[in-house]
């Protein structure tokens, strides 16, 4: 395996200063270093890739230098549009270095949302244009591979990406770790909210630990899990598929269960949802201010006020509450109709055994759509 300090000191060699990306489970190792080493204006956790992408073009055009750009394989689909219409030499040539973790490659098995996209990971920068080379697990031979890569970016001016396999980096500890003090759990602050809900509303969980302690607290009270669409994927998009069933069962309340990294990737999506004002949906967001299920690395989660947010995108009520006594008390005088947001603030971490759902995602559509209609 890679060392992640020789890797970064390899890039540094090659003038790569800047780094910026969504984490990833296959990158946390690499990106724990780089945040440990490169300071706040070097090292940008962004809201979603496109947005990566596009500081680093920033960033080129303000110093000349090559920036470098990490995220999971799932982040392509969010950057395609800045890769095709702004990197590329066909607009405006800006070169980029891009590091992208292979969840889900073909023949290594991976949880069901990573299969798709494990499989069309190299097809995608086939298809852009992007050259491409998956990182050795040597480091003799990833050095070589850094050297070629960065080579051709400052001979063609363009994007090149190093594809990393499972297991490719070795351990590293994140040391700077931002601890916070809140006193309720994640997985404590979803089954509080989850018991109070009535029998026929629906949740709409967020990709991730939310889903995953959601369906665990279920299995844990003997219920089912028919109520509960387990948004495994498609990481911030939870709100808007809320949004799409509170439509169109406005007899129904129903509840988005949402992190602070996956609002903020599409944070927009709460302008829609408060234009449409649908007076029986519930907006929960858990923050720890962190992407915790890829390595703890910081968001920006507690240094923004998302009830001030929602208010301002017509949200009708919107409170921070960040103990138990508090998210009980808002729960129980919630009001019964209006669009309201509750931002529960809690600490970081999970359960190391904490399980994954044990239906499939199609079994998880087909048990909620049968719940509909009834």
């Amino acid at each position: 395996m890679i060392a992640p300090q020789f890797f970064i000191e390899k890039l540094q060699a090659e003038g790569v200063e800047f780094y910026t990306g969504v984490p990833d489970s296959l990158l946390k190792n690499v990106c724990a270093y780089i945040t440990d080493h490169f300071d706040q204006n070097h090292n940008i956790i962004a809201a979603n890739e496109g947005g990566a992408v596009a500081l680093a073009a920033g960033y080129h055009l303000a110093t000349g230098k090559i920036g470098c750009v990490y995220m999971q394989n799932s982040g392509e689909g969010n950057a395609v549009n800045p890769l095709a219409s702004l990197t590329d030499r066909e607009v405006y040539h800006i070169p980029v270095l891009l590091l992208i973790g292979w969840r889900g490659r073909p023949g290594v098995h991976d949880e069901p949302q990573h299969v798709k996209q494990g499989k069309v990971t190299t097809g995608l920068l086939n298809v852009m244009g992007v050259n491409y080379d998956v990182l050795s697990k040597e480091e003799e031979k990833a050095a070589v591979q850094i050297e070629k890569a960065m080579r051709c970016i400052r001979q063609t001016g363009d994007v090149y990406a190093l594809v990393v396999e499972k297991d490719t980096f070795d351990s590293y500890a994140l040391q700077s770790v931002e601890k916070n003090e809140y006193a309720m759990s994640r997985e404590d602050a979803i089954r509080t909210v989850a018991a109070s809900i009535p029998s026929d509303a629906v949740i709409v969980s967020t990709t991730g630990m939310i889903s995953r302690e959601l369906f665990e607290y279920r299995t844990a009270m003997g219920q089912g899990h028919e109520r509960d669409f387990l948004t495994v994927g498609s990481m911030g998009h939870a709100s808007m598929i809320a949004l799409g069933i509170a439509l169109q069962h406005p007899e129904r309340k129903v509840y988005c269960f949402d992190g602070d990294g996956a609002s903020i990737m599409h944070m927009g999506n709460m302008a829609i949802v408060g234009s449409k004002q649908p007076s029986n949906y519930v907006h929960v967001v858990f923050n720890n201010g962190a992407h915790d299920s890829v390595g703890g690395q910081p968001t920006v989660g507690h240094e923004i006020d998302l009830v001030k947010i929602a208010h301002a995108m017509h949200y009708e009520s919107a409170v921070c509450v960040s103990t138990k006594e508090q998210l009980q008390d808002v729960l129980g005088n919630m009001s019964a109709r209006g669009l309201q947001l509750i931002e529960v603030r809690v600490k970081k971490g999970n359960r190391k055994d904490l399980g994954r759902p044990t239906t499939t995602p199609i079994q998880n559509k087909e048990a909620l759509m049968d719940f509909l209609k009834g």
